[in-house]
């Protein structure tokens, strides 16, 4: 970076020692110890989508093997990508995914923290290391590793395009490349384009919808059927993502389909909530780009594609790990709120609270998924992701009110020192 905030390679060869070290728990448990029926599972229906295409097998009809028998969820230009995945054994790949998981997830809590690992000096790589490691073992990071998931890239990638200074190797990348091909392979990005518009960035908006649009289009052009197949079919297809009122799915339509609204109710509710979340996190992150401050930016933007979404399963939530950033701040030990928000939000994604509530409504005999007669604790665990990053936007917003207020009060006038006041001159 030209911020005079480089990590020298020893500082990064700590980095990666301790995240490799930190990662093995992770490695035995998902990639070594896990039962074959459910290893990587979702990197396998990347692979098998790769497959498809080669074979001349239809996308987005074929569905992995049992138990599991996932479909293809994505849009054409991702089965392209996953061509090269279908190339190699499918063990390689479970590994490989893994290896670039953790590299992704190393590199966000890098440019994520580092305001934080700037004011560390030498330490940096030690820091930088241990905040990795305890990043991991976020549940939806961890899940991550598990299944095999894309979130860690996508993350990555926005927060990329959104950062200021931009990296040295992106300077040939204009903005919103990044941002555009992550919403091609996968529609949530796109709030990011949203963000683009609302803040008044109109060549990376333009950028960023016109790669996306144009790598669509392309993908029409190399797979007709596979594409006809997925926007006219697959995408309004809520079955191929399996029950929106589990408790997986935490986004705030989830929600509510778990406090038991459905039909014209929910709807109705889930718009009104939805556009209130979007005017409130699009204007606080127009803010926080005004500031210079992309993390936090890229942070509510990043809670907006969870809690907009129709769907948003726990592995989604990756995006909090900017909220956590966000919330600490450049300098979190002059100000202990930020530590005790973060701390807050960093529990309650260690744990696996969702999967707490849901145990004990289902063990109680509690109208499971409609939970609202049930324990008002448990149903707030059950619902707790979710909970979290609506409180983490109402804190920042909270914070955003302090500062515009902190402007506005009006200061003191200044006492001219003594010294440097007029006096009459001497005879």
């Amino acid at each position: 970076m030209r911020d005079g905030r480089r990590l020298t390679r020893s500082q990064w060869a700590v980095a990666l020692a301790i995240t490799v070290v930190g990662a093995l728990p992770l490695a035995w448990a998902y990639l070594i110890a896990q039962q074959p029926k459910s290893w990587q599972i979702d990197v396998q229906v990347y692979r098998d989508a790769g497959v498809s295409l080669l074979q001349g097998r239809p996308v987005y009809e074929w569905l992995t093997q049992a138990p599991q028998y996932l479909p293809f969820t994505y849009p054409p230009f991702a089965a392209i990508l996953a061509i090269p995945l279908a190339l190699l054994p499918f063990g390689v790949v479970g590994w490989l995914w893994s290896v670039l998981q953790l590299l992704a997830d190393l590199l966000i809590v890098r440019y994520a923290g580092r305001a934080l690992l700037a004011r560390s000096g030498r330490r940096a790589g030690w820091l930088l290391g241990l905040l990795t490691v305890a990043v991991l073992y976020l549940l939806p990071v961890s899940d991550g590793f598990r299944f095999g998931q894309v979130n860690a890239f996508l993350v990555l990638g926005c927060l990329l395009d959104l950062m200021r200074p931009r990296l040295r190797w992106l300077d040939r990348v204009p903005q919103g490349v990044l941002v555009g091909v992550a919403t091609a392979i996968k529609l949530t990005p796109g709030v990011f384009i949203v963000h683009f518009l609302v803040s008044r960035q109109w060549r990376a908006a333009a950028v960023s919808a016109g790669t996306a649009a144009g790598v669509t289009l392309g993908s029409f052009v190399l797979l007709p059927q596979a594409s006809f197949a997925f926007w006219g079919g697959a995408l309004q297809d809520p079955t191929r993502l399996g029950a929106n009122d589990g408790t997986s799915n935490q986004s705030i339509r989830g929600i509510l389909m778990r406090l038991g609204l459905d039909g014209t109710p929910l709807s109705a509710v889930w718009l009104l909530l939805a556009a209130a979340t979007a005017v409130l996190g699009f204007g606080l992150a127009k803010r926080a780009h005004d500031r210079g401050n992309e993390v936090a930016a890229a942070a509510l933007v990043g809670m907006m594609a969870v809690l907009l979404s129709p769907v948003s399963w726990i592995h989604h939530f990756h995006w909090l790990v900017l909220a956590l950033f966000a919330l600490l701040g450049s300098d979190p030990l002059r100000h202990l709120r930020r530590i005790a928000a973060a701390v807050g939000l960093y529990v309650v994604l260690l744990l696996h609270l969702p999967w707490w509530g849901q145990w004990h409504l289902v063990s109680a005999n509690e109208p499971f998924p409609a939970a609202s007669s049930g324990d008002p604790f448990w149903t707030l665990l059950n619902n707790s992701y979710g909970m979290a990053a609506l409180l983490s936007l109402l804190v920042l917003a909270w914070r955003e009110a302090r500062r515009r207020r902190g402007r506005q009060r009006p200061r003191p006038p200044v006492r001219q020192p003594e010294s440097d006041a007029l006096s009459t001159p001497r005879s």
